[in-house]
């Protein structure tokens, strides 16, 4: 049995705002990530850095279809999948799933901890896209090494 972290959220802003939220670095800086070498684009590789972590990340794998998905490796183990569905007012729904790890315990501490994790860039990048609200700054201080 594969484990499947999953969340979705509807944002007020057309499907080409959204995307463009995702994969432009300028944008996601300001609700998810400190730092990106690129945009997220079909065949590149990026190395992204977070605000509340001292490590560098690779992305790997990367996919996109404008204005309709995005997909990246960030653990072996794992796909990172974001679907997006313009709706008939022109917002946009968009779906995370991230899957791979196989059933154990430390794997449903992780898909537990995703879950939440991906929720989060959800809940971040609505109040940023819609509103210009940066929800992250300073949201995860306490979990940073001193």
């Amino acid at each position: 049995m594969k484990l499947i972290a999953k969340a979705t959220i509807q944002i007020q802003k057309p499907i080409d705002e959204v995307f463009e939220g995702i994969v432009n670095p300028e944008k996601m800086t300001n609700y998810f990530i400190s730092e990106s070498n690129g945009r997220l684009e079909t065949g590149k590789e990026l190395i992204w850095k977070f605000p509340e972590f001292p490590t560098e990340v690779p992305i790997k794998e990367i996919t996109t279809e404008i204005n309709r998905s995005i997909s990246f490796v960030w653990d072996e183990e794992t796909v990172v999948k974001i679907i997006l569905e313009e709706q008939t007012d022109k917002n946009t729904v968009v779906k995370v799933t991230e899957d791979g790890k196989q059933y154990n315990e430390d794997n449903l501490k992780w898909v537990i901890g995703n879950t939440e994790g991906w929720a989060n860039f959800l809940a971040c990048m609505k109040a940023y896209l819609e509103y210009g609200i940066q929800l992250r700054k300073g949201a995860f201080e306490f979990m940073r090494e001193n």
